[in-house]
């Protein structure tokens, strides 16, 4: 029996993909649950819908990520931070300043728990950090430390 999974089943498949299964646990589990609708020739006009609408979607966010990078990737950030005489920085410069940083200069509201920054930032100077988009997308910002 072919069936079009509705949401994500766990050692069958994700959601909006055609699976064939044993008839008892297509028409006794998953129809019944709404985990999955039977293949039909309607319902699978229904599906080929659907994913053309999701790669419209995709393809949107796609292209707003590229302008995001392309803004980030537009000149260094700055970041202040208390220093000692000698140069060196109290504590360290963390995500979330990065965060912040790029929310001010740049205008982009991103999550700091997506920004790794890749060398330990100790003292004044520049340093690059990675900001990860998701699906394979990501970038490395540059910025500069400056005593505040």
């Amino acid at each position: 029996m072919q069936v079009i999974l509705i949401q994500d089943v766990n050692n069958l498949g994700g959601a909006n993909e055609l699976v064939s299964v044993k008839n008892g646990y297509g028409r006794n589990y998953l129809i019944p649950q709404k985990l999955a609708v039977e293949a039909s020739p309607s319902n699978l006009k229904q599906l080929e819908e659907r994913l053309k609408q999701q790669a419209k979607k995709e393809a949107k966010l796609l292209a707003a990520i590229k302008d995001v990078i392309a803004t980030l990737t537009n000149g260094a950030l700055k970041v202040g931070a208390k220093t000692g005489t000698t140069g060196k920085i109290f504590g360290s410069v963390t995500s979330v300043q990065i965060a912040r940083a790029i929310k001010e200069q740049k205008g982009y509201e991103i999550d700091r728990r997506r920004i790794q920054i890749l060398d330990e930032v100790k003292e004044l100077g520049t340093y690059k950090a990675k900001i990860d988009f998701g699906n394979g997308n990501e970038t490395e910002v540059e910025f500069e430390v400056t005593a505040e």
